[in-house]
């Protein structure tokens, strides 16, 4: 079964074994506005928690992407290169940003619950 985790940045992470799935939260995504362009990671770079991963782009503003926990980049989601609106479409599913291979589950647990990251929305 698969775990989601959150960050203070707004990106998830949903874990399935040895791989995590990274995007942005619905919340990121309504903030932004309509997303037009993403740079994705490519497969095989090495990211650390906290670092760095991606890049989104909306009409409003350009915002970095976080990696939750570090590992390395096993895949990009491809299909947002063409359709970057998935991201607003469908953030937490089919507008994922990247896939990663864990290089440490303690980091993964430190991250926020989702009832954790829901006050952490109430409160902002």
């Amino acid at each position: 079964m698969s775990e989601v985790r959150y960050t203070d940045q707004h990106e998830w992470i949903r874990l399935d074994g040895e791989i995590a799935t990274i995007g942005i939260t619905k919340f990121a995504a309504e903030q932004l506005g309509d997303v037009v362009y993403v740079e994705l990671p490519a497969a095989g770079k090495k990211v650390t928690a906290g670092g760095e991963a991606a890049v989104v782009e909306s009409v409003k503003a350009a915002s970095e992407v976080y990696a939750p926990a570090g590992g390395e980049v096993t895949a990009a989601n491809d299909a947002l290169a063409g359709d970057p609106s998935k991201v607003n479409a469908d953030p937490e599913g089919d507008g994922w940003f990247f896939k990663l291979k864990l290089a440490d589950k303690a980091e993964f647990a430190k991250l926020m619950d989702q009832a954790a990251y829901a006050a952490f929305v109430k409160g902002l």
